[in-house]
């Protein structure tokens, strides 16, 4: 499975972007997927997951009521809606596919997109 995240760039605090990530198979519509980001000198963190129907989602707190998640299987594609940017939010995303059909911080995830910066100036 290849992911390929984009959607990325350069925006003001109070500004949005929507990423996107497309899977180049269609049998990851049956998986949950995630968002993450990492912050330089920072660890890795999950940012929201959507299960494989868009029935269950999950969102860390950070970014609760901000950001959204949604997903269109018939595109192969998950999208996070970022709205109400904040400069703590730069980071460089990754799109992950769960290894089940949910998508939770604590999933595991063997298939990693590339990653797209996200630089939210003050």
């Amino acid at each position: 499975v290849q992911l390929q995240a984009s959607g990325g760039g350069l925006v003001q605090a109070g500004g949005s972007l929507r990423l996107s990530c497309v899977a180049s198979r269609r049998t990851s519509s049956n998986n949950g997927m995630g968002w993450f980001r990492q912050a330089p000198g920072k660890e890795r963190e999950f940012v929201a997951g959507i299960a494989w129907n868009g029935g269950l989602i999950n969102t860390a707190d950070s970014v609760k009521g901000r950001f959204t998640i949604s997903r269109d299987n018939a595109k192969n594609t998950v999208f996070l809606q970022m709205n109400s940017l904040k400069p703590e939010d730069t980071a460089v995303y990754y799109c992950a596919q769960s290894r089940t059909a949910v998508a939770g911080s604590g999933s595991g995830y063997p298939y990693w997109g590339q990653g797209t910066q996200v630089t939210v100036s003050s």
